[in-house]
């Protein structure tokens, strides 16, 4: 008989994570209570922590499963978080584009229902293009907050996320077994 490595799953990055979604509902509270300054501050907090705890995890070899999970869990409550401050707070910019965003919303919704209908768990896939989509998601967020908006740069955040999206559907349909970190597409079926 094996015996299993226990995970230490007290470190950093996923008390990074954790206070993601610790912060969530005083979050959304703000939103709520239209408080954007205080929204803005604390969202861009979870921002930077959500850059931070993948980073720190890679770096001093901090990675786990259950951080795995934990980091998608949050990203998901931050993902809500900003759809609800851009509707409350700049829906009037984005508008006149909201087929575009109810399209991201609709696949968005797709990926986790597929890996619910599938393998009955959330997915903590981890893709490089997901990652990039985050960021540039983080960057268009920024900019239309303190910037203004600026409608190519909303179309390319939409874009990349959509196929990233579509490669996370796409992914969940050749896996055989939910796992964390398949960095892409390619990668499963290079394993596959």
């Amino acid at each position: 008989m094996v015996l299993k490595k226990r995970e230490r799953i007290w470190n950093l990055p996923n008390m990074l994570s954790a206070y993601r979604l610790v912060a969530f509902p005083y979050i959304l509270y703000l939103i709520y209570t239209e408080k954007q300054t205080a929204y803005l501050l604390l969202f861009c907090i979870s921002l930077v922590t959500d850059i931070l705890d993948g980073a720190i995890a890679r770096m001093f070899k901090l990675q786990t499963t259950f951080g795995a999970k934990l980091d998608s869990v949050a990203d998901v409550g931050s993902y809500v978080l900003a759809a609800y401050g851009l509707l409350q707070f700049k829906w009037n910019e984005l508008s006149n584009v909201s087929i575009g965003i109810w399209i991201y919303v609709a696949v968005f919704i797709s990926v986790y229902l597929l890996s619910f209908i599938k393998f009955g768990k959330f997915p903590s896939l981890h893709l490089y293009s997901s990652k990039i989509a985050g960021l540039i998601d983080g960057a268009f967020f920024f900019y239309l907050f303190f910037v203004g908006y600026n409608s190519l740069f909303l179309w390319i955040a939409l874009g990349w996320g959509i196929a990233s999206l579509l490669e996370m559907i796409g992914v969940l349909l050749v896996l055989r077994e939910l796992r964390s970190d398949c960095r892409g597409l390619y990668w499963v079926m290079k394993d596959w």
